[in-house]
């Protein structure tokens, strides 16, 4: 049986949950679940299963296990046992009220970060394993709530916050006319026909965070790209119903990206700041739609500014002087190997790095880019006490002189400002962007 709730979440009564396993009949469970093992897992579900030996290996990998002092339950093998190993066990006859701790586990007690296949002998993706268990929950009606309204947002707008179609132009108009008074022939081009780069963004950036797009005109602007941004609905590359198992969804998001870059002819994406988007657009989504790798060249923003500094393209004016410390997102180190990539540009615009131990591939996850910051704020402690290992490593850089962390993710931001007030850190959260912008020499 499912074990109990943890104690940051005793009480907690998530509607998305409580709601939709109200309305569950056996039948149904055993049937949805058949139907997901035997058409949609294959050989892939199968190999891990079978090879796990329960040695619990894996247990030293995970942030949450170590947050809760090695609670066995906590484990990546426990989640594991608490969900998989029992629908496979019982052939899918199980009740509601399993379905309900199901779901609670794999959204909120694991954030997909696949820290702990690096862990495993055999290198079992248990992050695919718990995804399964997501899509499971999302056919039956059963995923947190606040999540679950994000992925409505994304079926009605193409975006992931309610995002009109008017509002995302009006925003780029305002940022333009922002910056022109920084930059006076500065242009933010909409709809230019075969232009070198395709920027995408999360919807976040118009929603909160204006400025980074501010930030990104400037940059490119002086660096001379040649690259223009959409006018129509593809202009947002985040995706939560990746997490929340909407596979199908998941994959009309991509197609609307892939297919708005395709009709402007770019060369190639380049998305912002951003993790778990470029899991989707390079990992996920594409593989939904039946291309091993995208249709086009994409690459993350540290890719990008990586060869705008080695290229001379844009040049510092002046380090920024706070020591800072790196932090490497899972879905973009662990997912693409962008850390040396990463420390790279850090150190050509920063005079100290400080490294938080242990880091690039090993870094401890934020425990927010794999859909958990998203299930809100019903489970906003149960995240922060399960990445306690996170404050005590940002504690050992910050005793070492280290002031900024450095996040290019937004998410990644999400979970370490929650962690940095939480644990009373006092340590500033920067994108790249940020810092390059702050940096780089612009003209008169």
């Amino acid at each position: 049986m499912a074990g109990p709730a943890s104690e940051s979440n005793k009480g907690t009564i998530d509607e998305g949950i409580e709601k939709g396993a109200e309305k569950l009949e056996p039948d149904r469970i055993e049937q949805v679940i058949n139907n997901v093992l035997k058409n949609e897992t294959g050989a892939r579900l199968k190999v891990y299963v079978d090879t796990c030996v329960h040695c619990g290996l894996c247990s030293e990998g995970c942030h949450y296990y170590l947050s809760h002092d090695n609670d066995p339950r906590f484990s990546p093998a426990g989640k594991v046992k608490q969900t998989m190993w029992e629908i496979l066990d019982k052939k899918g006859k199980v009740s509601p009220e399993f379905i309900k701790r199901a779901s609670e586990i794999a959204s909120t007690e694991c954030n997909l970060c696949r820290r702990c296949a690096m862990y495993c002998p055999f290198g079992i993706d248990i992050a695919y394993i718990i995804s399964v268990v997501r899509r499971i929950c999302h056919l039956l009606g059963v995923t947190p709530l606040y999540i679950q309204d994000t992925a409505h947002s994304h079926s009605a707008t193409l975006n992931q916050m309610w995002v009109k179609d008017n509002e995302w132009i009006d925003t780029l108009m305002w940022q333009e006319e922002e910056a022109q008074e920084e930059m006076p022939s500065l242009r933010i081009p909409l709809e230019k026909e075969g232009a070198e780069v395709f920027y995408s963004v999360i919807a976040p950036e118009p929603k909160f965070r204006a400025q980074l797009i501010y930030q990104t005109a400037v940059i490119m602007n002086v660096a001379g790209i040649d690259w223009t941004m959409p006018a129509t609905p593809g202009w947002d590359n985040s995706d939560m119903c990746m997490y929340t198992g909407d596979l199908e969804m998941m994959g009309r998001l991509k197609k609307e990206h892939f297919e708005t870059a395709m009709r402007l002819k770019a060369k190639k994406i380049v998305m912002g700041e951003c993790g778990h988007a470029f899991r989707s657009v390079y990992d996920t989504g594409n593989r939904w739609l039946g291309w091993k790798m995208p249709p086009l060249p994409m690459v993350h923003a540290i890719e990008f500014y990586y060869e705008l500094l080695r290229q001379g393209k844009i040049k510092i004016a002046g380090k920024y002087e706070t020591p800072v410390t790196f932090h490497d997102p899972c879905n973009i180190v662990r997912g693409r190997g962008l850390h040396e990539m990463g420390r790279y540009v850090t150190e050509e615009i920063c005079n100290e790095l400080i490294e938080m131990h242990p880091n690039r591939e090993h870094n401890y996850c934020c425990c927010a880019g794999g859909g958990v910051v998203n299930c809100g704020p019903p489970f906003k402690m149960k995240r922060i006490d399960g990445n306690r290992v996170k404050a005590e490593q940002l504690f050992a850089a910050k005793a070492r002189g280290a002031k900024t962390i450095i996040a290019p993710c937004h998410n990644c931001h999400s979970g370490l400002e929650d962690i940095v007030q939480h644990y009373g850190l006092n340590m500033e959260i920067k994108f790249l962007g940020d810092i390059i912008y702050e940096t780089m020499e612009k003209p008169e």
